[in-house]
């Protein structure tokens, strides 16, 4: 009997000796390892991946220790860098300590941009993420109606977001940071028409104060029945055509879509881009001048005139400068 119970207590000893080596002496890690925990999976099934991504030693003790603890373990990507034994592993995943990856969305990225934005972010690929902004308009249909996608409402900003997170759900984020900037701008009708002419506005110039101007331009010619000739819904019209080559030939100026403005006049069908606050801005508000043209000053900036005289000899000076 004592034999027995000697060979118990050894039993014992080494399991509790096994217990604390897994538990308590940390794993070296020298490199990133990214390790997503999929909502729904259970602890013994956490417990396996994790052993199998070489974070923990043992998932046996790492189930037991949860067995103890008894807290619930939170679904999400977790990035493990550093050296950490299984109770600060277990004590990670237990508060959430989820890695969130950013992305940056410059004011003016179109949707095919802001797709691959998504994609470098390793949030998913590019091109599901431009079925979710052609296909859930009905995000934006109380806002426009006439929405032919979520382009114009993918509100530029700096976002967090996690592996866990649908595209649709990152679509979402994007479409309520517009909400809240429309809200604060004042901005509740003839949404269409101002973030269709916002965008055109925001890719024409980077300059903050010429905003106002360029709008003021635009908003003059669809005035007097004049054609906006706007080179943005060119290369626009050639994205969607999937023909544009980085920059816009003639043949694309003769290209037929009712977003070519070489063509057809009125503003466009819809957004070209994703406008920022200012740029919604000035489309709400133009500045009040008589100014139907505009040329690059090569200088980062523009010039401006009221009549064709004006503007030729605006553009004589632009080429003169390229010379």
């Amino acid at each position: 009997m004592k034999k027995f119970l000697g060979w118990v207590f050894l039993v014992l000893i080494l399991a509790a000796g096994y217990f604390a080596y897994a538990l308590l002496v940390p794993i070296n890690i020298d490199d990133q390892r990214f390790v997503l925990l999929r909502p729904g999976s259970s602890a013994r099934t956490i417990a396996r991946q994790l052993r199998h991504e070489g974070v923990i030693r043992s998932w046996p003790a790492f189930l037991m220790l949860h067995y103890f603890k008894v807290r619930r373990l939170q679904a999400g990507e977790y990035v493990f860098n550093r050296p950490a034994n299984a109770i600060q592993v277990y004590k990670r995943i237990a508060a959430g300590d989820i890695y969130a990856r950013s992305v940056i969305i410059p004011e003016g990225y179109n949707m095919f941009e802001v797709a691959a934005a998504i994609e470098a972010a390793g949030l998913g690929s590019s091109r599901e993420f431009l079925d979710v902004a052609r296909s859930q308009r009905a995000l934006v249909a109380d806002l426009d109606p006439q929405a032919q996608s979520l382009e114009g409402y993918l509100f530029p900003d700096t976002y967090n977001f996690t592996r866990t997170q649908s595209l649709s759900d990152i679509a979402a984020v994007m479409v309520k940071r517009f909400r809240q900037e429309a809200r604060s701008l004042g901005l509740t009708s003839d949404v269409h028409r101002t973030v269709t002419l916002a965008s055109i506005v925001e890719k024409e110039t980077s300059v903050p104060e010429e905003r106002p101007l360029v709008a003021s331009v635009y908003s003059n010619r669809l005035e007097r029945g004049m054609g906006l000739y706007a080179d943005p819904t060119v290369a626009y019209a050639a994205l969607l055509a999937g023909r544009y080559r980085g920059t816009i030939f003639q043949s694309d100026l003769q290209y037929k879509s009712p977003y070519n403005t070489y063509l057809y006049r009125g503003l466009p069908p819809g957004p070209v881009a994703n406008p920022g606050r200012a740029s919604l801005q000035a489309a709400m508000q133009p500045a009040n001048t008589e100014f139907l043209y505009f040329v690059s000053d090569n200088q980062g900036g523009h010039r401006f005139a009221r009549t064709g005289a004006e503007h030729n000899h605006n553009v004589a000076l632009y080429r003169k400068a390229q010379r």
